[in-house]
């Protein structure tokens, strides 16, 4: 990754990852392509989505998931892939998500940054 994490950041998601399933872009990728069903969430900051994002992906901020989650996905059985710069928030998210109920959470290792290097769709 091209930035440096401090140490706190990464021992809280380190832990976290301990908790959740993570994919790789080229999963995401591969289940798109297959047409399976799940809701993409990028968890990134607002100008980060602003300055773009993966098309079809709903943006819920990590600040605001928990709050907005369940009026946005109410299911807690729906398929979700989370996402943020690299993969170390949505693994946060998907952690919390899991803390909340929801049952079938994933977080994108790699993330946008991930995304973009492999030559993903990008909409902005």
């Amino acid at each position: 990754m091209g930035k440096a994490h401090s140490p706190g950041f990464l021992k809280v998601t380190t832990d976290a990852r301990s908790r959740v399933t993570e994919c790789t872009v080229a999963d995401v990728k591969a289940r798109r392509a297959a047409g399976e069903a799940f809701t993409l969430i990028d968890v990134r900051e607002d100008r980060e989505y602003a300055t773009g994002h993966i098309p079809g992906a709903v943006h819920i901020g990590r600040g605001v998931l928990e709050r907005d989650i369940e009026r946005a996905i109410p299911d807690p059985a729906t398929p979700i892939v989370l996402y943020c710069g690299g993969g170390f928030r949505s693994a946060l998210a998907a952690d919390s998500l899991q803390n909340m109920g929801y049952t079938n959470v994933i977080s994108m290792d790699g993330g946008w940054t991930g995304w973009v290097n492999s030559g993903g769709e990008v909409e902005k």
